[in-house]
């Protein structure tokens, strides 16, 4: 089983060129969500939850949650490989690529494959969860303290699959996917490759988030534990307030 798939690596190492096939807001959507997330996982991990800053980790989190919203819309108009008609895999087919994984006969994907894919919907989809009851609890839902934390941890979880997914992946493959998301570059045939990196929505994707995480810790009121939503001058408690006492305000998450 093993020699088959050597043969065909040398092949393709040899005959493929390499071809761009991730697009700038993807890749940038991909590096801002990673140092977004751990950011905000270590600040909410380590900081005491009195501490002004342990208030503030709900500013990343509002962040995050704008730019999965902008990732689901790329999901639905961007470049071939960024949407997602063309990640959509079966559970069957997740379950074939899985035991392909662990017997090392899962083919090598030219863009995102089963396991990958689910873990992208997941963490989409946990990120705008965490985003959402951070918000109700600052509010003063206490109920939502609980599906906070599940859906927080789910994502820790998702996330560390993810990547010891990555690193068996390109261990299996020889190949370096996470430089890949950094140049866009991965070794396919020309048929796979993208027409552009679409870099003009890109910079903008970039500065549009680099300007909203700016203004809403300029903005962020200690005193009060608020911000506001540059733009639409909307009112946001990403933490409690300093010195609030009952009503929901003793949960500071």
């Amino acid at each position: 089983m093993g020699t088959p798939p050597i043969q065909s690596l040398q092949s393709r190492e040899t005959a493929m060129p390499r071809v761009l096939i991730w697009d700038l807001p993807t890749r940038i959507f991909h590096w801002l969500l990673t140092i977004g997330f751990f950011v905000s996982a270590a600040i909410s991990v380590t900081a005491d939850e009195d501490s002004p800053l342990f208030s503030a980790h709900m500013i990343p989190g509002v962040v995050l949650g704008v730019m999965v919203v902008l990732r689901i819309v790329w999901g639905f108009v961007g470049t071939r490989h960024a949407r997602f008609t063309s990640f959509l895999f079966s559970p069957v087919s997740l379950m074939r690529y899985a035991f392909g994984a662990l017997n090392g006969s899962e083919p090598r994907s030219i863009g995102h494959n089963a396991g990958s894919s689910y873990a992208i919907f997941a963490m989409l989809g946990l990120v705008l969860a965490t985003a959402v009851t951070g918000l109700m609890i600052s509010n003063g839902n206490e109920a939502a303290e609980e599906l906070h934390e599940i859906a927080s941890y789910s994502l820790m979880a998702v996330v560390a699959v993810h990547i010891v997914g990555v690193m068996w992946y390109s261990l299996r493959h020889k190949e370096n996917i996470t430089l890949s998301m950094l140049t866009g570059c991965k070794e396919a045939s020309a048929d796979d490759a993208i027409p552009s990196s679409r870099p003009i929505v890109g910079i903008v994707f970039l500065l549009l988030i680099c300007f909203l995480t700016v203004r809403l810790f300029q903005n962020y009121d200690r005193a009060t534990g608020t911000t506001t939503f540059p733009g639409l001058g909307i009112t946001i408690p990403p933490g409690e307030s300093e010195g609030s006492e009952g009503g929901g305000g003793d949960d500071n998450d």
